[in-house]
This record gives C-alpha cells, sequence and structure tokens, in this order.
C-alpha cells in the first residue's frame, strides 16, 4: 500500500513540474504584446505597426545629466529610421527629474533638441503604475530602469534583444550593432 501511494506521489510531483516548465516556457521569450503609448503630439503610437523591425524604447527626462542623449537618440531616428528603426522617446518622472507637462516636454526637446522622433507623453516605467511595456520587458528580461535613459532594443520578431543603462550613448558601436543586426534585410 505504501509502495502505491509513493508512486501516485512521485507521479503527482512529476505532473506538476511538467505544468510548472510549461508556464516557464510559455513566458519566456515572449513577444511584445499589443503595447500602445499616448503620443505627445496626441494620438497613439501602436508598437505593432513595427512589427518586423526594430524599436529602441528609451525613458527619458528633460532635466536629467543624461539628457543631452536626446542628440544622439535623434541622430539613431535620422541614420535608422528610414531602414526600418522606430526609436521612442518615453518621457517619465519616475526619477523626479521630468518637466511638469507634456506641453513643456514637447517644447523643451523641439526647442533645444531639434527632436522629430516619436514621443509618448509622460509615463511611468517601473513599479506597479509602469506601463504594461515596461512590465512586459521586467517579466521578459528582468530589466526595469534604474535611472532615466535606458535603453531597450525590442528586435524585428518582437523580442528583447539588448537592454542598456543609462550611460550607454545612443550612437556608441555597441547599440548601432545591435540595432544594424535586426533591421530589415534588402
Amino acid at each position: 500500500m505504501l509502495d502505491l501511494l509513493q508512486q501516485k506521489f512521485a507521479r503527482l510531483n512529476l505532473l506538476l513540474l511538467v505544468v510548472v516548465a510549461v508556464i516557464v516556457f510559455a513566458t519566456m521569450g515572449r513577444a511584445a504584446g499589443p503595447f500602445t503609448f499616448a503620443s505627445i503630439d496626441g494620438g497613439t503610437i501602436d508598437l505593432a505597426d513595427w512589427r518586423g523591425k526594430p524599436v529602441l524604447v528609451v525613458n527619458t527626462a528633460s532635466r536629467c545629466g543624461y539628457t543631452p542623449q536626446y542628440e544622439g537618440l535623434q541622430q539613431l531616428h535620422e541614420a535608422y529610421g528610414p531602414k526600418g528603426l522606430l526609436v521612442l522617446a518615453v518621457p517619465s518622472n519616475d526619477f523626479r527629474q521630468e518637466l511638469g507637462s507634456d506641453e513643456k516636454v514637447a517644447e523643451f526637446c523641439e526647442v533645444n533638441f531639434g527632436l522629430t522622433l516619436p514621443m509618448t507623453t509622460i509615463t511611468h516605467v517601473r513599479g506597479p503604475d509602469a506601463h504594461p511595456f515596461y512590465k512586459w520587458v521586467f517579466d521578459t528580461a528582468n530589466f526595469a530602469p534604474r535611472w532615466n535613459f535606458n535603453k531597450v532594443l525590442i528586435g524585428a520578431n518582437g523580442q528583447v534583444v539588448q537592454t542598456w543603462h543609462s550611460n550607454a550613448k545612443p550612437m556608441s558601436a555597441k547599440i548601432t550593432q545591435a540595432i544594424e543586426a535586426q533591421l530589415p534585410r534588402g
């Protein structure tokens, strides 16, 4: 009788292990879901519009020591945008360095950097109120912004390819090479 109970318990443990493995593998490497952001210019920015193309998402702030990186982000936008890259700036006040309104952010970026790349409205990028995109990045890549100007590269396949912290310059070889590897061929 004890042997029969031990066999049933072993089968139950094996079944439980299989179920847990299926859940873990199902959530690993998930492609980016249907994520939309409110655009700073009105309307929405739907990442689904860039399926099959790379997307670089950067949480930004206007009053940060890394704010001059806007220049490099604009350069990426101009150099790789025509080849299929979306560079998306996501202003956030999670680190208390963003201006008080979307209008002020848009004006600051236009006047100081001549930005033409897409920008979202001021958005939470970490914690319980984080935008679903950032929750997905944390769940799939264990990455959450630790400061402003953290970068997330989503590949043409919709998965996180690489993440970089604030000190990675947008036009650095490590970022441009990762982007180039994801651009559509032909």
